[in-house]
């Protein structure tokens, strides 16, 4: 098996204008219209965001939210990487394209959103899992939203959580 360098893609540089509108496929925010933040979560537990930064999004300037794409592309990116990795780019791609994903700077992205919307066994996809040989599709792409929700919470806490 052919483990995929991060950039192979040769994409847009991360978080970049450019590289965002690419893997969005023009969003203009990260929102997936499952906000948790109005019961009262600090991170969205759809997006990730931090609760701050989806009440001022409209009001940001195309370099804070550069940042803030960044910040969740880099936490999806390393729970992904925690829980699978590219077995075939070739078949992943394929994959991706079938299932109608846009193509991204990351591979790992690509691996996420084919995952979630061309729910084939992993070796159908790509992919192998990491730890578990029997992981299946839906299990991997619930394990990484869990990681993906966990790595931000613990970066709003690193960041923001005052000490007492």
């Amino acid at each position: 098996m052919k483990l995929v360098p991060l950039r192979e893609s040769g994409g847009p540089a991360l978080g970049t204008a450019a590289h965002r509108r690419g893997a969005a496929g023009l969003r203009r925010t990260p929102c997936i219209g499952i906000c948790s933040t109005t019961y009262g979560d600090l991170v969205c537990r759809g997006c990730k965001r931090f609760a701050h930064e989806i009440v001022a999004w409209n009001g940001f300037a195309e370099t804070q939210r550069d940042v803030v794409w960044a910040r969740l592309r880099r936490l999806l990116a390393e729970s992904v990487r925690a829980h699978v990795h590219i077995a075939d780019w070739a078949l992943l791609r394929a994959a991706a394209q079938r299932a109608g994903v846009v193509e991204d700077a990351l591979p790992e992205a690509v691996a996420f959103q084919t995952m979630r919307l061309h729910p084939l066994p992993l070796a159908g996809l790509g992919l192998a899992p990491i730890g578990d040989p029997a992981l299946e599709t839906a299990q991997a792409v619930a394990a990484i939203d869990r990681e993906f929700y966990l790595r931000s919470q613990a970066h709003y806490e690193a960041s923001f959580k005052t000490r007492v």
